[in-house]
């Protein structure tokens, strides 16, 4: 596989865009750190993202 600045871009964008949902998704829900939760998913997409859902998950279940 070959890295290409296409690829790089693609990948970029779709952390952006992750990231800015994220941040959204906890600002709108009241949760705690959303930059660091935009940053965290940016930066490391997989573990982020699962992190960041089981945390929802647990909030919710929580809050409830």
């Amino acid at each position: 596989m070959t890295y290409t600045p296409a690829r790089f871009l693609a990948a970029f964008v779709l952390g952006v865009v992750v990231g800015t949902a994220v941040f959204f998704h906890a600002d709108r829900n009241r949760i705690k750190r959303p930059s660091a939760w935009a940053s965290f998913v940016f930066f490391a997409p997989l573990i982020g993202l699962v992190a960041y859902l089981l945390y929802v998950r647990r909030l919710r279940r929580k809050r409830l």
